[in-house]
């Protein structure tokens, strides 16, 4: 098993390293560069093009792309992000600010919404064929339907224009920076995030549930007596648990994107916003910054979820 995580671990690097190369050179080939943003049209305009080409050349911008790919490269490897045009501030120190603010919203949504889906989807799944099976089955088709935005929209709008109930936005009022008064502003993005894990949680388990209850050594537990509960929980449940993981990793990613919606949405102070601001700013070294910090939280993400396949099962191995 270590063997395997070794090699895991190894394509992982691999993956990481296609993955920057591929967004790097999307984002070197755009139209416009950083100097086109710093710039106003203003002062672009006052400019001759010899001037505007020395400021290229200052900033490094008239370099060939291996060149400057090679530079970027050797600078990350040794833990050097760069500077951020955007931000005006080093990029691993914006960085330690954005990744703990995301991290609240996914983890929370993760806990939450695992919680829900997976008990929810049991319960479907042994009141099979009656009206709570059918309204809990029309309830994530409902959700899976609503794009992440509208769906933010609506809970602003309804909790928190409406009803008064919560705040709208942003990470802390004004006036208060206390414990609660962040968990108040968590709750409507972490809603959103949660329920949408939640729906595709739910169809899964159920599924997954009714294809071990009806299997052969589960017929066996009950007709030796065994109660209804002990079967359902300490029999399917660890054996329908495989699918559920696998649904949990997979949609990590989904989870992360989603968190740039529902961050921008909400003014929550995360990754997603500084997404947004970096890509409206060409600021290329921010955009990578958050690049590789989204591969490794996914490649990660897989490495757990395989570990966890063989800890939920010892037949299943790494492969």
């Amino acid at each position: 098993m270590f063997t395997q995580i070794l090699r895991r671990i190894a394509t992982g690097f691999v993956v990481l390293w296609v993955t920057l190369t591929v967004v790097f050179l999307g984002l070197d080939f755009a139209p416009g560069d950083e100097l086109d943003v710093l710039l106003s049209a203003e002062a672009a305009a006052s400019l001759t093009p010899d001037e505007m080409a020395a400021k290229r050349a200052e900033l490094g911008l008239d370099r060939a792309f291996p060149i400057k790919y090679g530079i970027w490269l050797k600078k990350v490897v040794t833990g050097d992000l760069g500077y951020s045009t955007s931000e005006d501030n080093d990029i691993a120190e914006v960085l330690k600010v954005t990744v703990g603010n995301t991290a609240m919203l996914i983890f929370s949504a993760l806990f939450f919404g695992i919680i829900i889906g997976v008990f929810f989807g049991i319960l479907a799944a042994i009141k099979e064929n009656t009206w709570v099976d059918y309204v809990i089955g029309s309830i994530p088709i409902f959700i899976a339907g609503i794009p992440g935005f509208i769906l933010s929209l609506g809970l602003i709008y309804t909790v928190s224009v409406k009803m008064n109930l919560l705040p709208s936005g942003y990470m802390h009022s004004l006036t208060d920076e206390s414990f609660l008064d962040l968990v108040k502003h968590m709750i409507l993005p972490v809603s959103v995030l949660s329920l949408v894990l939640a729906a595709q949680l739910v169809r899964y388990t159920r599924a997954s549930m009714l294809d071990v209850l009806s299997s052969e050594f589960i017929i066996a537990a009950k007709a030796k007596g065994i109660s209804n509960r002990r079967v359902t929980y300490n029999h399917a449940f660890k054996n329908a648990l495989l699918p559920v993981i696998s649904v949990v990793g997979l949609h990590l990613p989904e989870i992360i994107a989603g968190a740039v919606i529902t961050e921008t949405v909400f003014t929550w102070p995360g990754m997603g916003s500084l997404a947004v601001r970096a890509a409206g700013g060409r600021d290329v070294p921010m955009v990578m910054g958050i690049v590789i910090v989204v591969a490794v939280t996914v490649i990660i993400s897989n490495l757990i979820t395989d570990i966890a396949y063989t800890l939920a099962d010892p037949r299943v191995r790494l492969g």
